[in-house]
């Protein structure tokens, strides 16, 4: 038998201005494992400067990088990949699935990354990297079975406290894969980058705080614009399309919301049609012909689109399509949902570095999620289907 799940359709929008409700609906603490993510970076890049990576660059430039792991883990391949950027000098590759991909040897580096240091997924990249003669690096939590295979493999380990669940941890997991990666010498991230990182997601979790009310909370703002609807959030650069993919993972474990996610240069060639379909410009078509003409519209499940813009993407030589086109694509969108009436939140990047203007799109993202589960009485730390997922699926 499952677990039950608590919660509501309705949203509760007083209980997102009372912080004694919110601090009871959130047991688990998932408001302050959020706050955390500026101390995540500073904590990270210290542990990273502890471990010995001077064996990754003896051997010289590998021919390939390989992140392995699953989740929020391989969300930290497809942030290297975006800080390092199109220059990057070797292929950067996320790998989610067990092992590792066939053509993997000695001439390669595998990251394998695990919150828990237990996910098979990272374990099985492990142990086969070491059994391939490639370059080995392991991410996790101290004194577990990936920091036990990294030892068997002589390999690099750096060991990330668990405090919270991977999908609350994404800096703490990520800044080491950068740390390796710089070692390579494949990512420019310097002390400055990463304080200037930590110091954004300090200031919004600041903004996003539990005290500060709705309106002047910018992620218990987007929360309640995204209450009761079917979120669409595109990217305008590949930067802000891994925060676009970001937002959805967090939606859908902390909110239990279904998301579509992606980049809008791809949106533009099919997606964008969502627009016109019964959740957007077709709502008023997709009405019960038997309602009550005094129904509010409001109770219809309406399309929700929010536009995350990298629109200060340094020189155009660094991007992957000129920024003119990039900035077309994400105006034309907006106009695009507001000529159908579908309504359109929109996060700019802000900041220096690629790092910086990542957490700058993330962060208020990653609250509002938050806000958004306890507003329908969701606990947010606590999701049953993760759990039971887990106990079915292994042996």
């Amino acid at each position: 038998m499952g677990a039950s799940v608590r919660g509501r359709r309705q949203v509760n929008e007083a209980l997102l201005d009372d912080d004694a409700a919110l601090q009871e609906n959130d047991p688990g603490g998932m408001l302050r494992a959020t706050a955390s993510a500026g101390a995540q970076v500073r904590e990270s890049a210290a542990l990273a400067a502890e471990a010995n990576l001077t064996t990754l660059v003896d051997e010289g430039r590998p021919r390939a990088v390989v992140i392995a792991g699953v989740g929020t883990a391989a969300r930290t391949g497809d942030v290297l990949a975006t800080v390092a950027g199109p220059r990057c000098p070797v292929p950067v590759i996320a790998h989610r699935s067990a092992g590792v991909p066939g053509w993997v040897g000695a001439a390669d580096v595998v990251i394998a990354v695990s919150a828990s240091g237990r996910s098979p997924e990272a374990l099985g990249a492990a142990d086969a990297a070491a059994r391939r003669g490639a370059r080995l690096v392991a991410v996790g939590a101290p004194d577990s079975m990936l920091q036990s295979v990294a030892e068997r493999a002589r390999a690099p380990f750096i060991a990330v406290p668990r405090r919270a669940p991977a999908r609350a941890s994404l800096w703490a997991l990520t800044v080491p894969v950068l740390m390796a990666a710089r070692a390579l010498g494949l990512v420019k991230v310097n002390e400055a980058d990463l304080a200037e990182t930590a110091t954004r997601l300090d200031a919004d979790a600041d903004r996003s705080r539990p005290t500060a009310e709705s309106f002047v909370n910018p992620a218990k703002s987007l929360a309640l614009g995204l209450a009761g609807s079917v979120p669409i959030v595109w990217g305008s650069s590949p930067l802000a399309t891994v925060a676009a993919r970001r937002f959805a993972d967090t939606l859908s474990a902390n909110a239990r919301y279904p998301v579509v996610a992606g980049a809008l240069g791809e949106a533009s060639r099919g997606r964008v049609g969502l627009l016109d379909g019964v959740f957007g410009g077709l709502v008023e078509s997709a009405r019960d012909i038997f309602a009550d003409p005094g129904d509010d519209d409001e109770a219809i499940t309406r399309l929700r689109v929010v536009l995350l813009r990298d629109g200060g993407l340094g020189t155009e030589e660094d991007a992957d399509e000129p920024v003119a086109v990039e900035e077309r694509r994400a105006d034309a969108v907006q106009t695009l949902a507001e000529r159908r009436g579908v309504r359109c939140d929109v996060v700019t990047a802000e900041g220096g570095s690629s790092l910086e203007r990542l957490a700058s799109l993330v962060a208020i993202p990653d609250f509002a999620s938050v806000y958004l589960a306890l507003a329908h009485g969701l606990d947010p730390m606590a999701v049953p289907a993760v759990t039971e997922m887990k106990e079915l699926s292994n042996p």
